[in-house]
């Protein structure tokens, strides 16, 4: 499934790591738009003239909130989380439930290079060069019978190595969810490192879901449970704040938080006087999942 979508990113346009650490510009012809492009078995997707942000950037600013409500939290506390072994439960309206060993699955997926917007509801955003895997084909390897129309998520849920849930945040553990379209839109992946490494832990190692045109939260960390369901699962800030997150949570400048706009962003590293920029409808990535949605009305279905 790499390669389904129009090339639209050349093998120069990719940014070698040592530029992107020293936090150098990308190198110039990225078109407009978000497409993929399959450049020897690793495909890209970036919208028009971004920079990934540095390492630092995007290990030690993030919520994680198994590890606390800090953002700078989860670098501190998650290198505590045990991540091997680690294994995935896939059940529910599926042909071939099991409890899939992470090396198992990693031996029959093909890892990508994907340049991704991110942007949280809290509105802040930063760029991230993902590595990991389309989730249509770990779908496909369990076997999705014909009655699933939802895909729920799960985070690993384990009290001794996780000093966030001894507080009342959320309900844990944490759980999320996708329309099955969604799910299996190529755009989304699971990913399982950054910028060529590992992913660290407190981004959500080994394993954790990347759906760019939503706010970050939807993109679930460290998952260990993928359930395959004909109604609409759970959702963790959903059943917390149903007034301020709806189950789609797509990014939309157009509906605002009950608390804050959410028509412009900060740019995580822009500096003390960058100032907001507007925040594109779905992220950025209208052109490719606009059509998931054109038959609801986005305020309503936010």
């Amino acid at each position: 499934m790499a390669n389904r979508w129009k090339n639209r990113l050349r093998e120069r346009d990719a940014t070698p790591e040592s530029v992107y650490l020293n936090r150098r510009k990308l190198i110039a012809g990225a078109v407009a738009g978000a497409g993929l492009a399959g450049i020897g078995g690793h495909a890209r997707a970036m919208p028009e003239g971004l920079e990934p942000n540095p390492w630092e950037d995007i290990t030690e600013y993030n919520n994680f909130y198994e590890f606390g409500t800090d953002k700078r939290d989860p670098q501190k506390y998650a290198g505590q989380m045990t991540t091997e072994p680690w294994t995935v439960k896939i059940d529910g309206l599926v042909d071939r439930p099991a409890d899939y060993a992470f090396e198992d699955i990693m031996a029959k997926m093909t890892v990508e290079e994907r340049i991704y917007r991110l942007r949280c509801v809290e509105a802040w955003s930063m760029v991230v060069p993902w590595n990991g895997f389309e989730l249509a084909d770990l779908l496909e390897l369990a076997g999705v019978q014909s009655a699933a129309r939802y895909v729920a998520f799960e985070t690993l849920y384990r009290p001794e190595e996780m000093p966030g849930v001894r507080y009342p945040v959320l309900e844990w553990p944490y759980v999320e969810g996708l329309r099955l379209d969604e799910a299996t839109h190529p755009l989304t992946i699971m990913a399982t490192g950054i910028y060529g490494k590992d992913i660290p832990n407190q981004n959500g190692a080994p394993l954790r879901l990347v759906v760019p045109w939503k706010y970050g939260f939807k993109s679930i960390k460290s998952v260990v449970r993928i359930t395959l369901t004909d109604t609409q699962p759970p959702t963790s800030w959903n059943r917390a704040a149903p007034n301020e997150y709806g189950f789609y949570s797509n990014v939309n400048p157009e509906v605002d938080h009950p608390r804050w706009s959410q028509a412009t962003e900060r740019v995580v590293g822009g500096g003390l006087f960058a100032g907001r920029v507007p925040t594109p409808m779905f992220n950025g990535y209208a052109e490719e999942v606009a059509g998931l949605y054109e038959m609801m009305d986005l305020k309503k279905n936010f």
